[in-house]
């Protein structure tokens, strides 16, 4: 059973950096599609980046594209996600997700979930 469990997360001001970390047990790292969602209070979860099986994929949404950056370690397998230039509306439970397929933007494409991480950016 593959488990997922994200760290990093924390408190910062606007305009600082944060890099959330999500490692895999118990499954074939090189061989997920992972991502990251979020989900602030009273919002829907939504996508904010993935990266294939290889890494030699990367997709982020809009609205961090520029900002944030995404990578993956096979001797750690750990998946990294560098958060610069924060905003306030960044503020949310990051979650990390992982599926042996095709990297997608639905949550619903991914069958493995960690618990999530809480990031909060204060203006």
């Amino acid at each position: 059973q593959v488990q997922l469990v994200e760290s990093g997360g924390g408190l910062v001001q606007a305009g600082g950096s944060l890099e959330l970390s999500c490692t895999v047990s118990g499954g074939t790292f090189s061989a997920l599609a992972m991502a990251w969602f979020r989900q602030a209070p009273g919002k829907e979860r939504e996508f904010v980046a993935a990266i294939t099986w290889s890494g030699g994929g990367r997709y982020y949404a809009d609205s961090v594209k520029g900002r944030f950056t995404l990578s993956r370690d096979s001797a750690k397998n750990t998946m990294f996600l560098q958060m610069n230039s924060l905003k306030p509306e960044d503020t949310a439970v990051y979650y990390c997700s992982a599926d042996n397929h095709r990297v997608g933007e639905l949550a619903r494409e991914y069958d493995y979930w960690g618990r999530g991480t809480q990031v909060t950016v204060s203006s």
